[in-house]
């Protein structure tokens, strides 16, 4: 089996998934259909080239539960946006592979 080569801003556009979902790494490679340990190393590089680490950020202040439900669905509704489009850009990329 060959090596892929996957664009650009599909890679960081699956970084930046991975950053803010806060889901295991392996489960977002099988959604988009790459492997997990492709997606580990652009994450890995990703952190290397911005000169952090990949730890979390502080802890915020304590937020009544109306505020956490809001920010937590607004976390929620980003995410699943940006799942909507790398798979689109995905399709479309893949779309003009099949097209000689």
């Amino acid at each position: 089996m060959g090596t892929y080569r996957y664009p650009a801003e599909f890679r960081a556009d699956a970084v930046a998934l991975v950053h803010s979902s806060g889901r295991p790494v392996s489960r977002i490679a099988e959604e988009l259909g790459v492997n997990a340990e492709t997606l580990r190393q652009w994450v890995k590089k990703a952190a290397d080239t911005a000169g952090h680490s990949e730890s979390s950020p502080p802890a915020a202040p304590a937020q009544s539960a109306k505020d956490t439900e809001i920010t937590r669905l607004r976390r929620q509704v980003r995410e699943l946006e940006m799942e909507r489009d790398i798979l689109r850009r995905a399709a479309k990329y893949f779309a003009k592979e099949t097209n000689w």
